[in-house]
């Protein structure tokens, strides 16, 4: 995340892919204090976009166990102000959300997150 911030600081639009919900809890010191707040404490100065792709865990064909499969949509909506957090619910909405995110003028970062049994279902 924070090699992320850095080229998003440098002008680039990086795509910073977390597989599941539960890797990314590891990055949530630089997503939450960093990312979601550089804008704010720099007097607008500083606007990094960062698209984040993460995905709620598969769980079929085979169950990969709780640390796997976690959903924390709601959790990181709550705790991120200035990140859009998107919940993939169909796959014709991927490609769109993909394309706003890296279009936004707006110095948002968006994280993506997809269903990963949906890969294989829909």
């Amino acid at each position: 995340m924070g090699a992320s911030i850095g080229l998003a600081l440098g002008g680039y639009t990086p795509v910073s892919i977390f597989p599941r919900w539960n890797f990314l809890c590891l990055a949530t010191n630089s997503l939450v204090n960093h990312l979601d707040k550089l804008a704010r404490i720099s007097d607008g100065q500083y606007e990094p976009k960062v698209i984040i792709r993460t995905s709620i865990g598969s769980q079929r064909p085979l169950h990969p166990q709780d640390q796997h499969i976690d959903d924390f949509t709601d959790a990181y909506r709550s705790m991120c102000k200035n990140i859009d957090i998107v919940r993939l619910e169909e796959p014709g909405e991927i490609l769109p959300a993909y394309r706003l995110a890296y279009g936004r003028r707006d110095g948002k970062s968006t994280i993506l997150v997809e269903y990963g049994d949906y890969h294989s279902e829909k």
